[in-house]
């Protein structure tokens, strides 16, 4: 294993969430705000412990393997957690570290779950920082990495798949690096777009870059306790938009901007979010129309609340917690289903679901046709033995992690609807959950430890489990 390339991006990684810092430091100055200090403290620190690594660490290869990828992946963002947690800590604004650290981990993972009890008291130079670490985090920290730093490694792709979402992860370039740069710009032309869009329907700039942040990285975060309620119907349809183009694969407007439009209208997985989507709200719609004075706000507050979910957003503008069970249980499946591959939204993927449910189809035909020799499909092309065994093993750790996960939070004195959709709603990376940890309320009622699991359970969520797990194996550590 080549231990100085882990640390030596490590140190590139620490050194760029310095220079990153500065950006809320910079905003926390213009509004006056004493939390400047402590945003300058942290960046000195990150850029001091950064450079130590990348002048002491200079490995005489470059080249990353799959093992040194999932190293990178699983340290780097544990790194940039611990180091983005600390402006809360030092400014006093979230004084317990574990507190901060969910804070942080729930902002890079774009989870959005929140133990903050009043928002709308932070100073704005936190608030920019809280959020922003869900436009950093949507894409990933390394494919920012990759993006801005030249590599001579032709095996960085090991990377790339170890932190973006997905069962299935190709290049859309002939580099790494101008993958990277291809998926940031299409970032953000739709962030600067979304902004632009908020702007013109009255929401104010500072409320605009926070909301599309929280919007482009599918994370939640916001500046008011009600979430989007406040705002006008047209902003809430703007960011409900945008929350669904936000939850596509990206390869697919790479696509677009290419003009092959056949292969968009061969993608599978687009079909069948967007009906997911469309079908969703029909019937949350019907579901739920006593509770709104007209079809209109019942369309609107149904579409935003299953696109917030199914894309992991977890924004929203009612509190669904006071909704019928039938539509309440659909946004706990939603939250399972998540977003596609290659996208900003956490969850299972769409892709995986649709593998699945062809499995079981093929598997359902053998019992009754044992001989016949069929193939399974996506998008046209056979998906291999390995992919298949993949994805249900991926489906299989998923089930057992999220099982362990909720028996821990049940030695928490909690109705098991609130654990449930607790521990839901973090490995999903969606952030609010039912009951106590609903729409209107946050994860202030859980303890330390039982914050310290919630934390693990969004950084496994986010990094599809196998970078964290990876960890605790005493074989990848081996020099081999």
């Amino acid at each position: 294993m080549n231990r100085r390339i882990i640390f030596y991006m490590l140190g590139k990684i620490t050194l760029l969430e310095g220079a990153l810092l500065l950006l809320p430091m910079a905003v926390a100055i213009f509004h006056g705000e004493n939390c400047a200090f402590s945003l300058l403290i942290s960046s000195i620190i990150a850029l001091l412990l950064g450079g130590g690594l990348t002048a002491f660490s200079k490995p005489s290869s470059r080249h990353i393997f799959a093992k040194e990828g999932l190293l990178i992946a699983a340290l780097s963002w544990i790194i940039v957690s611990v180091i983005g947690a600390l402006p809360f800590v030092i400014s006093g604004e979230i004084p317990s570290f574990i507190d901060a650290l969910f804070e942080t981990v729930s902002g890079f993972t774009t989870t959005g779950a929140s133990i903050l009890t009043d928002i709308e008291k932070m100073s704005r130079g936190l608030l920019f920082w809280r959020s922003f670490t869900h436009w950093i985090g949507g894409m990933g920290v390394l494919v920012l990495v990759m993006a801005l730093v030249p590599s001579d490694s032709g095996r960085s792709m090991h990377i790339l798949r170890a932190e973006m979402p997905g069962p299935i992860i190709e290049k859309i370039a002939p580099t790494i690096r101008s993958t990277a740069k291809i998926l940031y710009l299409i970032y953000l032309f739709m962030t600067v777009l979304q902004i632009v869009l908020l702007c013109v329907g009255g929401m104010p700039l500072f409320e605009s870059i926070i909301h599309t942040f929280g919007t482009a990285g599918t994370g939640g975060f916001g500046v008011k306790a009600d979430s989007i309620a406040g705002y006008s119907p047209y902003l809430q349809w703007v960011i409900t938009i945008f929350m669904i183009l936000f939850g596509v694969n990206f390869n697919i407007y790479n696509l677009i901007l290419l003009k092959k439009f056949k292969n968009v209208l061969k993608n599978a997985e687009i079909y069948v979010y967007l009906t997911i989507i469309l079908f969703s709200t029909i019937l949350i719609t019907v579901n739920t129309l006593p509770y709104f004075d007209n079809l209109s706000d019942g369309i609107r507050h149904s579409a935003f609340q299953v696109s917030s979910i199914i894309t992991t957003t977890g924004y929203s503008t009612v509190d669904y917690n006071l909704w019928p069970s039938f539509s309440k249980i659909l946004l706990i499946f939603l939250m399972f289903i998540g977003g596609c591959a290659g996208s900003t939204a956490g969850g299972l993927k769409v892709s995986r679901v649709i593998i699945i449910f062809k499995v079981i189809k093929q598997n359902l035909k053998r019992v009754i046709h044992p001989h016949a020799v069929s193939s399974i499909k996506l998008d046209g092309h056979i998906l291999s033995d390995g992919i298949q065994r993949g994805v249900f093993t991926y489906f299989s750790l998923y089930m057992i992690i999220y099982s362990a996960i909720l028996l821990i939070l049940c030695i928490e004195p909690f109705d098991i609807t609130t654990n449930l959709s607790a521990a839901a709603a973090c490995l999903n990376n969606v952030g609010p959950g039912l009951n106590l940890v609903g729409p209107a309320s946050n994860y202030s009622c859980y303890n330390d430890f039982s914050t310290f699991i919630l934390t693990i359970a969004m950084l496994i969520g986010r990094l599809e489990i196998y970078p964290i797990l990876f960890l605790f194996f005493p074989f990848v550590w081996n020099k081999k």
